[in-house]
């Protein structure tokens, strides 16, 4: 008899159920809503860094045609500050008689018939400013206390000696996440004056608590519902346009939708922190590690968001995945008169692997040691400590990593002129143009830390469906961002409850928490969840069905050897329901040395980079990028390799061109024209290898995919940019002018790495 297996399961392949809508065009992504007799929202905004409100008049705008609300402050009818951050330190909208804190800050918001008409209104909006001093140099934020986070990590001897150190100071730009979609939403007003917010966001939860407190409703009456996100990375942990949406559709008793056009939007969510890093690595002469010191430095901007755990990842994983037997790394976030900052893909992990991998390749220069043999020596390997204290207990095939991914064939190299650096308007012979690889790694935690009671809540429904037969639905409230959340959740239940019919059911909070789509967390959290519950149906039809009925698959009730006995959906007269809270196993925040056991678990990831430099012409073209990636289990390899060349295109970018400029706090670029990201035609060729070494305690091993692709895919391209330029390139993205040799990354600061700035000095230039 052939074996029963019910199609789509875990380990499969299974294409994306949102498909084929965003292939048509007709999928709705929040920018899309439309609601009988909706009202436009717009923002007025500071245009300055910092600044003190003298006086607000909106007497003409309120009084122009088409306009139904204009509020302020002084019209906010409950909290007036909100944030990721505990306790909250962002105002709604700052009032008469408030500091601005960057430009770009919100002071007023309008609903009016037709999106014009709002817009005129809020550019009458009379609003006089003082200006304050605007302090935008973070190292100068921290001197005067202005901090948002700092850490210290000490472990083993701070002032160990080493036979062989290198010391270096490395930056990195700000990127923005560009997502495709910008904010948007639609708030719905009830008779009953409860609200109705469908939003594109991360978090459906998170969000909620914050648009509660701020809206001084009763508990209940304000439901958040999922909209069509287009892209996330960490752009939509943060509010946007949730308070202001829901308090004109309550005001007006119309619905409001609000959206931003893409220059509003860089100002109105979070980038990546940009990062000031001083090194120092010591190690013997056959190159094992005797200690990493270093002192990081992020700008947080003006409110804290995500800045307290970017501060930590940036310590924690400071000193790379290796053996570090003395550590001493300072990290901090200073609060400046900038665009807060906070997650963005890889959080924290990404600044400092740039760091740390620049120093163990100038390492094995000076060591005259291969840069791939330097870091299998030192590499992190399963029941070992990190510099925090804790001891890796899950998967950690490091060594697997490093070793599969420089055996990976290089690229041959193409004879047509438009792949040389430059395409089309190259400047170059192929003769001139010098190609070269280089190697990095990196590693992240997967979900929330330091002590943070992590869990996520799933609902899974068994019944008869309209065909009569047995039909699955999962209930959650996790944001589905495109990383193919509702996929591998079907795949879950497909698995466990052996159907092929099941249906997601569209995420909104009249179900559990389920956390934010971030830190690599939904697979295994949210996974889970749907994993035990489901498990808890099939329990219940297996009760019912009696002996010697034992699993479910292929839609049949199984016996011990496999054989069918029925099918399941004749134990179904009455729908099986079962919700599921799950929580990962306990974390501990760090003492005052930082040690402790901050994480649940950490993902590893390996990159190669090929590129083609004309150095005369300062043009580079990444050629390929090669990688090997721990992945515990690959519940859809199509779906990881697709995260896989995502996150591989966002390093490209932030190695090569991306980089939100400002001058005294102001954004000079903010748009898709004069902030470059990588097109198709930067695309590299990507080859990727995943290691399925199942990790504990996670659904069926596996571990988060998202954020390790663009850990050390940055890293490894500088990597490469220097061995072929020969040049130190201590700033991402490199520049065109460090390429041919007519800049360099010099600090303004003098810091002793592992020590606050706050006791550096200002170098003389």
């Amino acid at each position: 008899m052939p074996e029963l297996r019910t199609r789509g399961r875990v380990g499969e392949s299974v294409p994306r159920p949102d498909a084929p809508a965003k292939v048509r065009g007709d999928f709705s992504f929040g920018s899309d809503l439309v609601a009988p007799g909706m009202l436009y929202a717009k923002t007025l905004r500071s245009p300055h860094a910092h600044a003190l409100i003298r006086s607000l008049d909106v007497a003409q705008a309120i009084s122009m045609p088409g306009v139904r609300a204009v509020l302020t402050a002084a019209d906010l009818p409950g909290v007036r500050l909100f944030s990721l951050h505990d306790p909250p330190d962002q105002p709604v909208l700052v009032g008469v008689g408030e500091e601005v804190r960057y430009a770009g800050e919100p002071v007023a918001v309008v609903a009016a018939d037709h999106p014009e008409q709002a817009r005129r209104a809020a550019a009458a909006i009379e609003a006089d400013y003082e200006l304050l001093p605007a302090l935008t140099d973070p190292v100068e934020a921290i001197r005067a206390g202005s901090v948002l986070r700092e850490l210290l990590i000490r472990r083993g001897d701070p002032e160990a000696r080493a036979e062989v150190v290198v010391d270096g100071y490395y930056e990195l730009g700000q990127q923005d996440q560009a997502p495709l979609g910008p904010e948007a939403g639609l708030a719905v007003p009830a008779g009953d004056g409860s609200v109705d917010l469908h939003v594109a966001t991360q978090a459906l939860h998170v969000d909620l608590g914050q648009v509660e407190a701020c809206l001084a409703l009763r508990p209940g009456a304000v439901r958040l519902h999922l909209a069509g996100v287009g892209g996330a990375f960490g752009a939509r942990e943060d509010l946007s346009i949730h308070i202001h949406a829901c308090l004109l559709a309550l005001r007006t008793g119309r619905p409001v939708k609000m959206w931003y056009g893409r220059e509003e939007s860089f100002v109105g969510h979070v980038h990546r922190h940009p990062a000031q890093m001083w090194y120092s690595t010591g190690a013997d002469r056959s190159g094992a590690l005797v200690f990493v010191r270093a002192t990081i430095v992020l700008d947080g901007g003006a409110y804290a968001s995500s800045s307290g755990a970017v501060t930590a990842n940036a310590a924690c994983f400071g000193a790379g995945p290796y053996r570090v037997p003395n550590a001493l790394v300072w990290s901090g976030a200073a609060r400046t008169n900038s665009v807060p900052n906070g997650a963005m893909r890889g959080f924290g992990a990404v600044q400092t692997c740039f760091a740390h991998e620049s120093q163990m390749d100038a390492l094995a220069a000076r060591l005259g040691m291969d840069p791939v043999q330097l870091r299998l020596k030192n590499a992190l390997r399963s029941g070992e400590q990190l510099i925090t204290g804790q001891r890796v207990t899950g998967a950690a095939p490091l060594e697997e990593l490093i070793r599969l991914c420089a055996e990976l064939p290089e690229p041959a190299r193409s004879g047509h002129r438009l792949s040389l650096p430059g395409g089309a308007g190259n400047v170059a012979e192929a003769a001139n143009v010098v190609r070269a690889t280089g190697f990095a790694v990196g590693f992240k935690n997967i979900a929330y830390s330091e002590g943070h009671d992590d869990y996520s809540t799933a609902r899974v429904r068994l019944e008869r469906g309209p065909d009569g037969r047995a039909l699955a639905s999962i209930k959650t409230a996790a944001s589905e961002v495109g990383q193919g959340v509702v996929t591998i959740t079907q795949q879950i239940a497909r698995t466990e409850l052996g159907v092929e019919e099941v249906v997601s059911l569209p995420a909104d909070t009249t179900v559990g928490d389920a956390g934010s789509s971030s830190a690599s967390r939904q697979t295994w959290m949210t996974g889970s969840a749907v994993q035990l519950a489901s498990r808890r149906v099939a329990e219940e039809v297996l009760r019912r069905a009696g002996p010697p009925a034992r699993s479910l698959d292929a839609g049949q009730v199984l016996d011990a050897e496999g054989m069918a006995l029925a099918p399941i959906e004749l134990f179904l007269e009455e729908p099986i329901e079962r919700e599921f809270e799950y929580h990962h196993r306990p974390t501990s925040g760090l003492n005052p040395e930082g040690q402790g056991d901050a994480h649940v678990s950490f993902m590893f990831v390996a990159h190669r980079a090929t590129v083609d430099v004309d150095p005369e012409a300062g043009l580079a073209r990444v050629v390929e990028v090669a990688t090997a990636q721990d992945v515990g289990k690959a519940l859809n390899p199509l779906q990881v390799h697709g995260q896989i060349e995502g996150g591989i295109a966002q390093g490209v970018g932030m190695a090569t061109m991306e980089e939100i400029k400002q001058r005294e706090g102001k954004i000079l670029n903010a748009s898709f024209t004069d902030y470059i990201i990588p097109t198709a035609l930067d695309m590299p060729a990507v080859s990727s290898i995943l290691v399925e070494e199942p990790e504990p305690d996670a659904p069926y091993g596996a571990k988060g995919v998202g954020e390790p692709p663009l850990i050390s895919s940055p890293a490894a391209i500088a990597a490469a940019l220097r061995a072929a330029t020969g040049r130190r390139l201590g700033r991402l993205p490199v520049s065109p002018d460090e390429l041919a040799g007519l800049a360099e990354c010099e600090p303004d600061w003098e810091v002793t790495p592992g020590v606050s700035p706050s006791d550096g000095r200002r170098r003389q230039r």
